[in-house]
Order: structure tokens, then sequence, then C-alpha cells
């Protein structure tokens, strides 16, 4: 399975989940992306495509704004494949506050890939 994990700069959140993830489960495939290019070209990190968000089987995002940046360019069209796992941007990359929340809002990716 193919799981894409998307915040705001691709720096903190989503490449904690990826990184996380990676390192926990190596029969799926986990990637991350920022959803602001603003944000992605400051932090020097990946910005999502739609080849991306094509390419996931399932899209995981931390607020409510990343899936409204996501309707705003492909309409309703990866609305099915959208989780949000509402993780507020308060962290930083591999707090361990963090990697607790990603856990435990992700149990069920737990169950269901590893």
């Amino acid at each position: 399975m193919n799981i894409l994990f998307l915040c705001t700069a691709n720096k903190q959140r989503s490449r904690t989940a990826e990184e996380l993830f990676s390192a926990l489960d190596k029969a799926n495939t986990y990637q991350s992306a920022g959803l602001s290019a603003k944000y992605v070209a400051k932090a020097n990190t990946r910005l999502c495509t739609e080849e991306m968000l094509i390419w996931a089987d399932k899209i995981y995002v931390f607020e409510d704004e990343h899936i409204e940046r996501i309707k705003k360019y492909t309409g309703d069209t990866f609305l099915p494949k959208i989780l949000n796992l509402n993780i507020k941007d308060e962290y930083q990359y591999f707090q361990r506050e963090l990697v607790l929340l990603i856990l435990e809002r992700c149990s069920f990716l737990q169950n269901e890939c590893l």
C-alpha cells in the first residue's frame, strides 16, 4: 500500500510520520510532502504534487486546512483517500509528544498495515 502524509511545510509532522512508519513497517511504502509552496520553499522540503496524490492509496493530513487546500486544487477527486489526524502544528521534528500522538492517531494504520 502507498501511504502519503501531508502537512503544511513537510518539516515536522508529515516528515516525522513518514520516517516513523517507514522504520516500523517495511510492507508498505511511505512518502510525505508539504502543501504550502511558500513554506516548503523556505524549509527546502518536498511539495505535494498531483502525481503523489494519485500514487497514494491513503492520504493522511494533520488539519482541516490541508483538506481544503487539496480540494482547492483538485476538487473532490482525492477526498475518499483522505483522513485527518487532527494534530496541530506545535511540535518539533520527532518530538516525543508528536511521535506519541501520531502513533495514537494512527493505531488503525498500525493494525491494518503492521
